[in-house]
């Protein structure tokens, strides 16, 4: 290998080449961007022009691959066309130059603008865009290959990188320098990655004016998606509630009880039979279920709360149904951001504990939605204890409004838990002994959530958490504990919206 090579191998080489005629089109720029790229880890530069190769090259003794670019009425090739366009570039300090070997028509064949660049002391590039040309490139002895071209032949222009094309070229055995929208760190990394032995970046650091455009429509990509309410549901083991959402504001709803006989499915087609006349009238899609999500798969943490097989794909079936994205989440998590956004956590640092049906939880830290390594991060409601009278498994089990509904069942009394609270309020023995054993059970939850999080503040949220009297409760059983390791405990300001509401906000987050 030669030492040209060698001083840029597996490194960045930036592509200083201004828009054609746009502000920045002088040699003095190019310089510049030149200077400032090596300044700060670059390690070669591909540059075009002669007047721009001849003002760089005085200016630094680093490796530069050297290019022409022409418009031709006789052929779609553009890149150093000619064999005079490879003398130039030579007398003017190119070490490496580039040329385009793809297989179209073209004025000068593949092999003579290699053998020009050899016989004057040069490196030869070929610019290619299928693993053929490159093949064929190296059979005429090219010393480097760049795909370059991949993506610029024909068609529409991809978004991406092509690593396919780069690691087919790299086994070849020849130098491959990965070129061609390479608009991320990421990107160039990977690579390296794959065996790129040096990375050209050219729009994404020397063209503001490219630059400026993608942030510009992505901008405004987010403004028309923005302007325009969020579509978001919450589907859970006893109702499915479906909204139109603009910012922390419901502005319209519709809800359902979830029918448990109609599995993923059913519930699919219930969702999208609710929304469907608001078709066209909402942005961002968002959804909030019971149960765990990890990259669009939904599967049950409890059975008993909605039977769900493992790892069905709802973000997929929704979207078909939906004809656009769904950005999906556990309904503890979505409440927990909407409280952190919109209402009672105020940005403040908070774990969020639902006691509904069943029982769930959510963490917001340092601004950040906790979902953890597989997406079940905040489910206190399957963490083991025990509650008064000596029972001992889930939280949720002992807690819960289900369990309400089953103790009271067991009691002799066959009601729900909203008919408990109605029943120990109005002063019913049997009943404040129930409410009781769920708040004992969820404040030993809040004292060691506290210990182990030690957030600003603890917000309860759902049928049971929001019944009258449950959160005072709570603070009761607590109030021994000293200032420090007292939780403070809000009710959840959104109520039953809280869900929908987080969803919404985090489906346009990712829209």
């Amino acid at each position: 290998m030669s030492d040209c090579l060698k001083r840029f191998a597996s490194s960045l080489v930036v592509s200083c080449q201004p828009v054609p005629e746009g502000p920045l089109d002088h040699p003095d720029q190019v310089v510049g961007f030149a200077l400032a790229a090596l300044a700060s880890g670059g390690r070669g530069l591909r540059i075009e022009g002669i007047a721009n190769l001849r003002a760089v090259r005085a200016a630094t003794d680093a490796p530069i691959i050297g290019l022409i670019k022409r418009d031709l009425d006789t052929s779609p090739v553009r890149i150093t066309p000619f064999l005079e366009d490879v003398a130039a570039l030579a007398e003017a300090g190119a070490d490496i130059i580039a040329f385009d070997a793809t297989n179209r028509v073209r004025p000068v064949a593949v092999a003579d603008l290699c053998k020009a660049v050899h016989a004057l002391g040069k490196l030869a590039m070929a610019d290619i865009s299928t693993i053929e040309e490159a093949k064929a490139a190296v059979a005429l002895g090219v010393d480097v290959v760049g795909t370059t071209m991949s993506g610029y032949t024909g068609g529409p222009e991809p978004s991406d990188p092509d690593f396919q094309l780069l690691a087919a070229a790299v086994r070849l055995g020849r130098p491959v320098i990965a070129e061609g929208r390479m608009r991320v760190p990421e990107q160039a990394a990977e690579a390296i990655r794959l065996g790129a032995h040096g990375v050209v970046v050219g729009s994404a650091i020397t063209r503001p004016e490219h630059i400026t455009r993608w942030f510009a429509d992505a901008i405004g990509a987010a403004r028309a998606v923005s302007a325009r309410p969020a579509l978001a549901f919450d589907l859970g083991g006893t109702k499915t509630l479906v909204a139109l959402v603009d910012g922390d504001r419901i502005v319209e709803t519709t809800e359902r009880t979830t029918d448990r006989r109609l599995g993923p499915d059913g519930w699919c087609d219930a969702i999208a039979d609710m929304i469907a006349p608001w078709q066209g009238r909402f942005g961002a899609v968002g959804g909030a279920v019971t149960g765990v999500v990890h990259a669009g798969r939904w599967s049950a943490l409890n059975p008993g709360t909605l039977p769900v097989s493992t790892g069905y794909p709802l973000a997929d079936a929704l979207a078909s149904r939906l004809g656009q994205p769904v950005t999906l989440h556990n309904d503890a998590q979505a409440a927990a951001w909407g409280e952190y956004r919109f209402g009672a956590g105020a940005g403040r640092d908070l774990l969020f504990v639902t006691v509904s049906t069943g029982i769930g939880g959510g963490a917001v830290i340092g601004g950040r939605l906790l979902t953890g390594r597989g997406g079940v991060a905040g489910s206190v409601g399957l963490t083991s204890g025990a509650s008064a009278d000596g029972a001992f498994g889930p939280l949720e089990t002992l807690a819960s409004g289900r369990f309400l509904a089953e103790a009271a069942s067991a009691a002799g009394h066959a009601v729900d838990a909203p008919a408990v609270f109605a029943a120990a309020a109005r002063g019913e023995r049997w009943a404040t002994v129930l409410v009781d054993r769920s708040v004992d059970v969820v404040a030993r939850l809040f004292e060691n959530l506290q210990l182990l999080f030690d957030p600003d503040i603890m917000v309860v949220g759902g049928g049971v958490g929001l019944a009258d009297g449950y959160r005072e409760r709570l603070e009761a059983r607590l109030a021994h504990l000293p200032p420090h390791l007292k939780p403070e405990i809000r009710a959840a300001a959104l109520g039953k919206n809280a869900g929908v509401i987080g969803a919404a906000d985090l489906a346009r987050r990712t829209s």
